[in-house]
């Protein structure tokens, strides 16, 4: 559930959520409505196409049947009938089936004897059922429907009569028009539609290829709208008969063909369901690839809105966290420039940044105070560390007063003297460092090159362990006031050096009493840069844009636990000669610049002092240092 503990993380993902479901739930009505459309304006279309297919073949059947019945009426034909003369009848019919371009022109007489045969060759059977049929006879008109090898022959039969009232027959005429291929094809223009006709079970003629004409055949005998797959693709289809409603279908191929059943002669209606399921899929992908697109786009937005409401909150929060582990109260928390910039956050980015000044100033004064309070505690160390040379001076000069003095007795006494001034000197001025504040002459420096200054001053006597000087040549210029930081640095080396001799002397059997400057005392060595498996290190790095630290590390005898919380307190020591005001003037010097000195120490393993400071001195350093 981490994944959750993050406020961007909520807010993206909830946006996020949002804007899928959103746009999903959209596309997939979308979708659904127009499949549904799709397939409904599909079946449509097939409903419109049968009524146009019924219209054409309405219309085909009514025109043959009025060319007939002319025809049948032109006295010509009537004469040449009344002869029953095959002979006399050929050539009239001849020239009237090349007027009407009719595909079968057959006239027969009243016996039911073929006069005339013109155009497509008749099956036999057929004409002997033409031929046989009394319909015509008696005045009535009739259909038929015969297979063809190129489609269906629909044959409409006429009676030739004379006379008015009752009428005399002298015969019949029938007209052939064949539902072929180009019919097909010209029913396909009107209806935008693949047609195919059907006879006795079997495709007679198609728009479609005769190599599918198998897969059409199961759809004879079925109502309604159909679907079927020919030649890999699928149709909805419909079926239309092709006989003539109130039409006499007697004469016809077989029994069935007066029905619309399978052997009945139909015309078959499809649609490609495939194309326009192709069209469908086109319109799926693009609706897809849009949603893919807002998807995207909502997830970049949320993600934009999430890190516009919890960036500033991060800078605050890590700033915090920051000023938590380190305790440093100098660091500002500072909001990057955009326009998009949260106004709540930049004023509890501002109202932090004023609390922390306050308490830093607080702290100042605090310290400030402390220092005052001191000054009541350091007259009693003053008055110890003055009494002390006081009196030595005075016994210095009684051999003095004697007239028996001699020359070596002078030069001691003066020797004496000499070296309880200095120590005296050397007390007011770390008192007057403690007590005063601190005036700070800033400058840009060398940090490596001070560090290894500070190291060279700390070994100077030559004696003792060595420095080893791991400094870190990247580091930028550091404005601070370098001789105040040299001077505290040399003290923490130094300190570092004795707590090392001091644990040498420890495993030797020897082990000095541990001071309140946290180490023992014992005398100096000299430096050493690079490699060298020295006691003391003296390391400088990068801590981030805004600051660097010096870390002094030893192996000396560390500091007791209970001591090492006293480690930074005025005028506590142990030193035969000290005055406990060594780390406390560093400390006050380091803090002063706007940085921090912490220690980490452990018994006989050793002691690290980490120092870190600004690159830029505060704002406020120069100010205090005036005061």
């Amino acid at each position: 559930m981490r994944l959750f503990s993050s406020l961007t993380n909520r807010i993206f993902l909830a946006s996020a959520l949002l804007a899928v479901l959103v746009i999903g739930i959209a596309i997939y009505v979308v979708n659904v409505r127009v499949t549904t459309e799709a397939e409904g304006e599909l079946r449509r279309g097939l409903e419109e196409a049968g009524t146009l297919v019924d219209e054409q073949r309405a219309t085909l059947f009514e025109n043959s049947s009025r060319l007939a019945d002319l025809i049948a009426d032109l006295p010509k034909l009537e004469a040449a009938a009344a002869t029953d003369d095959p002979p006399t009848v050929q050539p009239i019919a001849q020239d009237y089936q090349q007027r009407v371009k009719s595909d079968l022109f057959l006239v027969a007489g009243r016996s039911g004897r073929v006069l005339a045969e013109i155009g497509t060759s008749v099956p036999p059977d057929a004409v002997v059922r033409l031929s046989a049929g009394r319909d015509g006879l008696t005045g009535r008109l009739t259909a038929a429907f015969w297979p063809h090898p190129k489609g269906i022959m629909q044959v409409v039969t006429v009676p030739i009569s004379v006379g008015a009232g009752s009428p005399e027959v002298l015969g019949t005429l029938s007209l052939g028009f064949l539902f072929d291929d180009r019919l097909a094809a010209r029913f396909k223009a009107r209806t935008e539609s693949e047609i195919a006709f059907a006879l006795d079970g079997q495709i007679r003629a198609a728009t479609l290829p005769a190599s599918d004409y198998r897969d059409l055949t199961p759809l004879l005998g079925k109502r309604g709208i159909a679907q079927v797959s020919v030649g890999g693709d699928e149709y909805l289809a419909v079926l239309r008969p092709l006989v003539a409603p109130g039409v006499n279908p007697r004469l016809s191929a077989s029994p069935a063909d007066a029905g619309t059943g399978g052997a009945g002669p139909v015309a078959i209606i499809l649609r490609s369901r495939t194309e326009r399921l192709r069209f469908l899929r086109a319109i799926h992908t693009a609706l897809a690839g849009t949603a893919v697109v807002a998807v995207l786009l909502a997830t970049l937005l949320s993600y934009g809105v999430a890190r516009t409401i919890t960036r500033p909150l991060d800078t605050i929060t890590a700033g915090m966290r920051e000023m938590a582990a380190t305790g440093d109260l100098t660091r500002k928390i500072t909001l990057g420039a955009s326009r998009w910039q949260d106004e709540d956050a930049r004023l509890l980015a501002t109202t932090f940044n004023i609390l922390t000044d306050s308490i830093a100033r607080f702290q100042r004064e605090v310290a400030e105070r402390e220092r005052l309070s001191s000054l009541g505690r350091m007259s009693t160390v003053v008055a110890h560390e003055v009494r002390n040379p006081l009196m030595i001076i005075k016994a210095s000069l009684r051999p003095l007063k004697r007239a028996a003095a001699t020359s070596d007795t002078v030069r001691e006494a003066v020797d004496d003297i000499d070296e309880e001034v200095d120590r005296l000197n050397r007390v007011v001025n770390e008192v007057l460092d403690f007590a005063r504040p601190i005036r700070f002459d800033l400058a840009p420096a060398d940090l490596n090159r001070l560090c290894q200054e500070s190291a060279a001053a700390a070994i100077a006597d030559g004696s003792g362990p060595g420095v080893r000087l791991m400094l870190d040549p990247g580091l930028p210029q550091v404005t601070m006031d370098a001789e105040r930081v040299r001077a505290a640095l040399v003290n923490i080396l130094v300190n570092a050096r004795q707590a090392v001799v001091a644990r040498r002397r420890s495993e030797q059997g020897d082990a000095p009493r541990p001071d309140a400057d946290g180490r023992g005392a014992g005398p100096a060595g000299q430096a050493a840069e690079g490699g060298g498996a020295e006691d003391v290190e003296l390391v400088t790095e990068r801590v981030d844009a805004e600051r660097v630290a010096i870390i002094v590390r030893d192996r000396g005898i560390g500091v007791e636990p209970a001591m090492l919380h006293r480690v930074f307190e005025p005028y506590f020591t142990t030193k035969r000669a000290g005055t406990g005001l060594g780390l406390a003037i560093a400390r006050n010097v380091i803090e002063g610049l706007g940085g921090r000195i912490t220690v980490d120490s452990r018994v006989q393993a050793g002691t690290e002092v980490r120092i870190e400071l600004p690159v830029h001195a505060a704002r406020d350093v120069a100010r205090t240092g005036q005061e």
